[in-house]
């Protein structure tokens, strides 16, 4: 029997699976293609020239191996002048670290040997006073800061406004409007002092500085020097004196109010109070220039 011709059968291929990395072509087409075609052209150019790769003549040859032990005797030589020099480096350091520790305690020395004579100058001070002064050696010893003090009288600090960083940078003192910044200058302590000595105070010391009639307030770049010495905020005025007088006097004068103006409007800083008991050390040392005792008696 004759049969009608068969169709051979179709296979379908099956679908070849997508690469992981699909999604990612710009990824794959980098680091696939890694060197820019113009580099790409140019080492195939070199190759085909014979002028890529390693040298290929003998002299090329040698002239690579000169520079390599060339380099390699420079490596060598600097690695063994840093052993070398290592230990000279560390001794010369520790030479001036120990000069340094002899400096610092030679100084000290000095600064406790300082210590001691202006102690010895003060005392002595105070016998010659007692010596010298008959009945009133003791209120000479007092108004000259040259003995310690101790008796009713007021607390006052005075500090910068909460705000007195701002301005100049960051730094008032550079500004040219200084006195708008908020910061205590010196001449605020010089009025807060006159005022308390005016208003009856028989001693007085700032920060734990005593003042005598020699004492001098001046400003140094951003510090306030009481006799040389910088002093920081906040400025701790102790008056000995009597106390709610020297308070209420003090407040209602003409420096006190010149301080509250300074409160109500730069911002700083004021508390007082009266104290029972405030105790002064007597001032380092006393030192007298250009005055002198005289020696003639009066003639009635």
């Amino acid at each position: 029997m004759c049969g009608m011709p068969q169709q051979p059968p179709v296979r379908s291929s099956p679908p070849r699976p997508s690469r992981p990395d699909a999604s990612m072509s710009l990824l794959t087409n980098v680091m696939d293609h890694s060197l820019d075609d113009g580099y790409a052209e140019a080492a195939a150019r070199k190759k085909a020239e014979g002028s890529g790769g390693m040298p290929k003549t003998v002299r090329a040859k040698l002239g690579l191996a000169a520079g390599l032990v060339l380099a390699a005797v420079v490596v060598t030589v600097g690695a063994a002048n840093a052993r070398i020099a290592a230990p000279v480096v560390a001794k010369e350091r520790q030479e001036l670290i120990d000069r340094i520790e002899r400096q610092t305690t030679a100084a000290d020395k000095l600064e406790s040997n300082v210590d001691t004579l202006r102690a010895d100058v003060s005392a002595r001070q105070r016998q010659a006073l007692k010596k010298s002064g008959g009945e009133q050696a003791d209120l000479v010893s007092i108004l000259s800061g040259a003995t310690d003090v101790h008796g009713p009288g007021v607390k006052l600090v005075v500090n910068d406004a909460k705000e007195a960083s701002t301005g100049g940078d960051g730094n008032p003192r550079e500004t040219s409007g200084f006195s708008d910044t908020g910061r205590v200058r010196d001449r605020d302590m010089q009025r807060v002092v006159n005022g308390l000595w005016e208003s009856g105070a028989e001693a007085i010391a700032i920060n734990g500085q005593r003042l005598t009639a020699l004492s001098a307030i001046r400003a140094a770049g951003d510090a306030i020097l009481v006799d040389n010495k910088p002093l920081v905020p906040p400025y701790t005025v102790l008056a000995v004196g009597d106390g709610q007088r020297l308070s209420t006097r003090f407040q209602n004068s003409a420096d006190g109010l010149y301080l509250h103006a300074l409160q109500e409007n730069y911002g700083i800083r004021t508390s007082i109070s009266v104290e029972d008991d405030v105790r002064l050390s007597a001032a380092p040392s006393v030192i007298v220039r250009t005055a002198q005792p005289s020696t003639e008696k009066g003639t009635s």
